[in-house]
């Protein structure tokens, strides 16, 4: 009972594409058109329904490896960047990129260096020895990198980040645009005294803080030097910005409108409101940035914030990536900035009218 063979397959392995030439009745040749994308004017569509339905009948699947071969490509993209296991963010990027390159039939071969540039080279040596098709290198935060040197032996773009020497095509968000975008949210509500509080002097802070300028600059308004409070990234950081700038001030002489470098620091504020008997967003509103996920959404009040287009990114490079190995050219050395969309919550509301 155990011993016996299909007798579709001729021999109960994996069934080949000349045993769908044989149930289908037709020729070896013209199974490779169906499964090679050469079908069109070659066969009828009853001949490659035909192939196709053998095919599906058989559990017949085209060796990948071979047809790599064939076609000088393994269908594979390598994705190195810094810190997967430690960001928040990291799998709306790996998620954009991994679902475009599938829906062009690539898998994406993924590894983490840890931001060691010892092992961000070695990383790259090896998907380079597996002959990989091309690679993305994409870091966690904005920032500048050293490209690893066998990037330049391949395809290769940047996700996040810039490279230290101009020499790669890179996505990266819009920060400037995003710095303005939410600085009008507050405008648009009617604030006049706006402060920011976070960040240091990391590229995104900095283009951010350059878009906040530039909304208050055109209607006219000038941030005071000590409403620019750079405290760092996290939940503390916010806390302390906003209570150096909240407590025991007076109303009239408070900011009505906080703009904070990410969400992590927009909880600090929200709680040194709290702490403060201000409410949000009666007597004071309140920005975020990144729309870090199970987050935002969850404070009190929810946070009205700009978000990080991560997907779009991982999107994008990996778009870019299948273009440079259908046509066999990188693209060129630019810079793609990317818009980063408001989330509207809870957080923002009419400037108070003392």
């Amino acid at each position: 009972m155990g011993g016996g063979t299909d007798r579709n397959t001729g021999g109960g392995g994996r069934p080949t594409s000349r045993d769908v030439a044989r149930l289908a009745g037709v020729s070896h040749t013209a199974v490779s058109f169906v499964f090679n994308g050469r079908a069109e004017g070659n066969l009828s569509p009853a001949t490659q329904e035909r192939i196709r339905q053998a095919a599906a009948q058989l559990g017949y699947r085209p060796d990948p490896v071979a047809r790599g071969l064939r076609r000088r490509r393994t269908a594979v993209i390598g994705l190195v960047t810094d810190e997967i296991a430690s960001s928040p963010f990291a799998g709306r990027l790996l998620r954009g990129a991994m679902e475009t390159a599938w829906d062009s039939d690539h898998l994406v071969l993924t590894i983490d260096s840890g931001g060691d540039p010892a092992k961000e080279d070695a990383a790259v040596a090896e998907l380079l020895d597996r002959r990989v098709d091309g690679i993305i290198y994409a870091a966690m935060s904005l920032r500048r990198v050293r490209v690893p040197e066998g990037l330049h032996r391949t395809h290769s773009v940047l996700a996040n980040c810039l490279p230290e020497d101009d020499s790669l095509p890179s996505v990266v968000p819009a920060e400037r645009a995003g710095g303005r975008t939410a600085a009008r949210l507050l405008l648009e509500a009617g604030h006049q005294r706006i402060a920011l509080v976070g960040g240091q002097d990391d590229i995104a802070s900095v283009e951010r803080l350059r878009g906040f300028r530039d909304a208050l600059r055109a209607e006219g308004i000038t941030v005071p030097k000590e409403w620019v409070v750079r405290t760092g990234g996290e939940i503390t950081s916010g806390y302390e910005g906003a209570t150096r700038l909240l407590e025991g001030t007076e109303p009239h002489r408070r900011p009505t409108g906080i703009f904070c470098y990410n969400d992590r620091v927009a909880a600090g504020v929200l709680h040194a409101a709290t702490r403060l008997g201000i409410a949000v967003p009666g007597d004071l509103s309140v920005v975020g940035y990144d729309d870090q996920e199970h987050m935002a959404a969850y404070l009190t009040p929810a946070l009205t914030t700009v978000a990080l287009p991560h997907r779009e990114m991982g999107e994008t490079a990996a778009r870019l990536m299948l273009d440079a190995i259908d046509t066999g050219r990188t693209p060129p050395a630019t810079v793609r900035r990317l818009a980063c969309p408001v989330v509207s919550r809870a957080s923002v509301g009419p400037a108070p009218t003392r």
